[in-house]
């Protein structure tokens, strides 16, 4: 029997470590919160934006993935530069990630007679590029697992990582375009061979159109791709609707063979409630995931 619950137990470890080093934002995540995985989108709003996101903690698979994450997103006095911090806890199993970073961005701005978006938000004509920098500490409580006829299982570990990463972002009216690399470093400081932190590529890019010429609501179809070497291209298909920053809609799609959801709605011109939902269409793949985001913006908020 303790074989069984051995080979088990070593099985989950792999694929919590793989799990920590080629985890990418879900669907909801990257489309409200971009600065997590760019850091050019520093300092991207006219006011400080503050986002909560939290996700598994309401699903029925004990030692399933959870994480919940707080980032702050600020402009700075000069319109050109911009500030952002985050941290994110990620737990799975008897492995838990706590990680933190600052981020900064210079922007340039072009074509200012459209400075800013109307009815959906500050949305300004620029070049930015971007900088990050953070760590992880990584830690795997095995002693909890109670395997005591194998070496691998005698010590917990705890290994701490610093993090730094770049990025790109070109805005116009209703496209965009960027390219980052949030952990150049990956895993080559760390110490601890079970630890596989590889560095991770994203690009993506996203239009915005109206269905109407009252331009009361927006659609915002996007791609981002993510790349990992040794790892097969990773794909997020996504469209989102929304009306007068009233209420939104989303359907992504990831090639992982996941379907994400995701529905908001704006209470007042400053707070954003989203429910997002990811289901595996391949039980072997994946665990269904609740999440949560809570979204608050300073000053005129979204009413522009």
């Amino acid at each position: 029997m303790i074989k069984i619950y051995k080979a088990i137990a070593i099985l989950f470890l792999i694929q919590s470590s793989f799990g920590f080093a080629q985890q990418t934002p879900v669907f909801a995540n990257y489309s409200y919160n971009t600065v997590i995985i760019n850091p050019a989108h520093a300092g991207y709003y006219e006011d400080i934006d503050a986002t909560l996101v939290n996700s598994g903690f309401f699903n029925s698979v004990d030692g399933s993935p959870q994480n919940l994450s707080l980032t702050i997103n600020a402009p700075l006095r000069s319109k050109n530069l911009g500030l952002a911090g985050g941290v994110s806890v990620d737990q799975i199993g008897v492995s838990t990630a706590v990680s933190f970073f600052g981020s900064y961005s210079y922007k340039i701005f072009f074509d200012t007679e459209y400075a800013q978006g109307r009815w959906w938000a500050y949305d300004p004509n620029i070049i930015s590029f971007g900088i990050t920098a953070g760590g992880i500490q990584y830690n795997e409580n095995l002693l909890s697992l109670g395997i005591l006829d194998d070496p691998e299982f005698q010590q917990n570990i705890h290994e701490f990582m610093p993090s730094l990463g770049v990025g790109f972002l070109y805005n116009k009216d209703r496209i965009y375009f960027g390219l980052s690399a949030p952990n150049l470093l990956g895993s080559t400081v760390s110490s601890e061979r079970s630890i596989n932190l590889k560095t991770a590529y994203y690009s993506y890019f996203g239009y915005r159109f109206f269905t109407t010429h009252l331009e009361d609501v927006m659609v915002n179809p996007s791609v981002l791709i993510k790349y990992v070497s040794g790892v097969p291209l990773q794909a997020d298909l996504n469209l989102m609707v929304n009306y007068q920053n009233k209420v939104e809609f989303g359907v992504g799609y990831r090639t992982s063979e996941t379907v994400n959801l995701l529905a908001g709605i704006h209470v007042g011109t400053n707070f954003k409630f989203l429910y997002n939902y990811s289901y595996a269409l391949k039980g072997y793949n994946n665990i269904n995931t609740h999440g949560i985001i809570l979204n608050y913006r300073f000053g005129d908020g979204y009413e522009r």
